[in-house]
């Protein structure tokens, strides 16, 4: 993986931020910082249990072989990892023989209606995600779900068929589990949602997709030991940290940008990342993302000339997982036979650098790129380890803890309240 730089359109002094990071990287490794509770994922893909990842296996073999369908049931850190591992890696239109669904991350009554419709003639288990088991969109849909299948299946039979990802000790979810047999894998106590992918979290869900788990920690494993070493000479991921945090003085925005649909939901979690741990106290770039060429007639003229408050990181991956030639055709109406028999990766990657030159040099818009030679199991662990290292640095810099949320407590109050729950 790469980290490359020379498209930014001001200087980093790197060194005037050498001690800082020094300190704010012993602060992590050490955890001695605000939230350091939470800072358990810095070592996991060292130190991960391997048993729990022998079970997760079996369970996502059982789950292959037994069900057409598995749905995901969580929201936020509990479904986006996984969601974004297993279409950057499988694709949007998969042909794997296990169909992943994800339900409870939202209120629509049109969308769960929908899916609890088409869910009612098909044989489907569940994976449950919630540390608490009382999230209300997770739960709501949890119920539904589990009345729908309790309609069609024994009791004997349902406990093969809805698995618990919650907290090792207690909770809501914990407490059906146990009273109802259901198979439970535990949410570590020092790892939060959105640092949880590569957890039983994301894992079982990446593994029931048929995705390679120990491939993906080996990666995470290589990025923990890459990143271990404090010098931004040698760490891209606080030298990334680094620039994000020179570019906030002027900048507001960071565009998360891809060039392949399929990494929608990387983006996403992306956004969750960065928004949810560095958005506070008046702190905090706004994470946005784009999916080009497809933006670039939507939001490509913004970028261009517009109010110049966001600078762009691409996810660039060199070598797709499938590639297919433009054919030849007698009439050439379209004028494309110039470019008949040419693969598409050769024109995106055309569009990649003819779009990256218009806004850098016209556009005056600053733009790092992370690369990649291939999207695999291995190097997506290791992009997702960067991202999350990535992260902590740069909330630390900013001088805000990483790893809470308050804000978002407070719309859960104002609802509660609203919906005439108990103590609200």
């Amino acid at each position: 993986m790469k980290l490359i730089e020379q498209y930014l359109k001001q200087p980093i002094d790197f060194a005037s931020y050498q001690e800082r990071v020094n300190s704010i990287h012993n602060q992590i490794k050490h955890r001695k910082g605000p939230g350091s509770d939470f800072l358990g994922w810095e070592r996991q893909p060292l130190t991960y249990n391997r048993e729990e990842i022998e079970k997760i296996l079996e369970a996502a073999t059982y789950i292959r072989t037994n069900f057409d369908i598995l749905v995901v049931c969580g929201i936020g850190g509990s479904y986006l990892g996984a969601r974004a591992v297993i279409e950057a890696i499988n694709g949007i239109y998969s042909k794997d023989k296990l169909e992943i669904i994800y339900l409870g991350h939202t209120f629509s009554p049109t969308h769960t209606a929908q899916v609890i419709d088409y869910l009612k003639d098909k044989n489907f288990a569940i994976n449950v995600i919630s540390k608490s088991g009382t999230t209300t969109e997770t739960s709501i849909a949890f119920r539904l779900l589990k009345t729908l299948l309790e309609k069609k299946l024994s009791k004997d039979k349902l406990k093969k068929a809805i698995y618990c990802t919650t907290d090792k000790e207690k909770g809501a979810l914990r407490q059906l589990a146990v009273a109802e047999g259901y198979p439970i894998f535990d949410l570590p106590s020092d790892i939060g949602g959105r640092f949880s992918v590569l957890t039983p979290v994301g894992l079982l869900p990446i593994a029931g997709a048929g995705i390679d788990i120990k491939a993906i920690l080996n990666g995470a494993a290589q990025a923990t030991s890459d990143f271990d070493n404090p010098s931004l000479e040698h760490n891209i991921a606080y030298r990334y940290a680094v620039i994000r945090h020179a570019l906030s003085k002027s900048k507001k925005v960071e565009m998360f940008v891809t060039y392949e649909p399929q990494f929608a939901q990387l983006s996403e979690w992306l956004k969750q990342l960065f928004g949810e741990s560095e958005g506070k106290e008046g702190k905090g770039l706004l994470p946005t993302s784009a999916s080009f060429s497809t933006d670039l007639h939507s939001l490509g003229q913004f970028i261009q000339d517009g109010t110049p408050l966001l600078f762009e990181t691409l996810i660039y991956v060199k070598h797709p997982t499938l590639d297919i030639n433009v054919p030849l055709t007698p009439s050439d109406l379209d004028e494309l036979n110039y470019l008949a028999g040419r693969p598409l990766s050769f024109i995106n990657e055309k569009a990649f650098l003819g779009t990256l030159d218009a806004h850098v040099s016209t556009g005056n818009v600053s733009n790092l790129i992370i690369e990649l030679d291939k999207l695999d199991a291995y190097n997506l662990g290791y992009l997702l380890y960067f991202f999350m290292k990535t992260c902590a640095m740069s909330a630390y810099l900013l001088k805000v803890n990483p790893f809470n949320q308050p804000g978002v407590e407070v719309y859960k109050r104002n609802m509660f309240h609203l919906l005439g729950k108990k103590g609200f």
